[in-house]
């Protein structure tokens, strides 16, 4: 690891597990922006994999340029330049994008952020484009394993306003931004990798 250049162990550990998925999600060719890209290891590894993508990382603006050293290091043609997200403003200034991705993102936002993204995701992308979102999650209120539910208390005690969402409201929000939960597949370490797509059509 080139000194000074961030590192996240748990972006190792899953990245070859969420890339398999991804090549299946993501099978053709278009833009997927990066919502919480974060020390860039994700973007560098799924871009380097899937030539037929380009990868848009993007990252709150306080964090955004974090994954800089990762990015200049790979000097990969299929990843932009990161861009400054704050998913709670109105509008996202992006380029036209084909799917998203984020990873371990829900749990560390505000629910209203976690709703804000929703709805930014929704207004960028075309029908049975997916929006692809790894992490923890829980099902009718209750948690899937003793470690997330430690993780959960751990990350209210740092802020009140984190912690792990549960698919009912997930579910909820979904159905208000017209997506619909097409796949949740299992992951390791306790982790889901839930994929929405646009609704075809109002009625969906």
């Amino acid at each position: 690891m080139t000194a000074g250049k961030p590192f996240s162990q748990a972006c190792e550990n899953n990245k070859q597990v969420i890339l398999e998925k991804l090549a299946t999600v993501f099978s053709q060719p278009g833009t997927v922006l990066e919502i919480g890209t974060g020390t860039g290891q994700h973007a560098v590894h799924f871009a380097g994999n899937l030539s037929h993508l380009t990868w848009q990382p993007s990252d709150h603006p306080s964090n955004y340029q974090l994954c800089e050293p990762w990015l200049t290091e790979a000097r990969l043609p299929n990843i932009n330049k990161p861009l400054a997200l704050d998913v709670s403003v109105e509008e996202w200034q992006l380029p036209r994008i084909n799917g998203v991705f984020s990873a371990n993102t829900s749990h560390i936002m505000s629910w209203p952020e976690v709703e804000a993204m929703f709805r930014g995701v929704s207004a960028n992308l075309q029908p049975n484009e997916a929006f692809c979102l790894y992490g923890p999650f829980n099902y009718n209120g209750q948690f899937t394993s003793a470690s997330n539910q430690q993780f959960d208390a751990h990350l209210r005690q740092q802020n009140p306003a984190m912690g792990i969402r549960d698919m009912n409201d997930l579910k909820r929000i979904s159905n208000e931004n017209k997506l619909f939960l097409d796949s949740d597949f299992e992951m390791p370490a306790n982790n889901r990798l839930l994929v929405w797509r646009k609704c075809e059509t109002d009625s969906d």
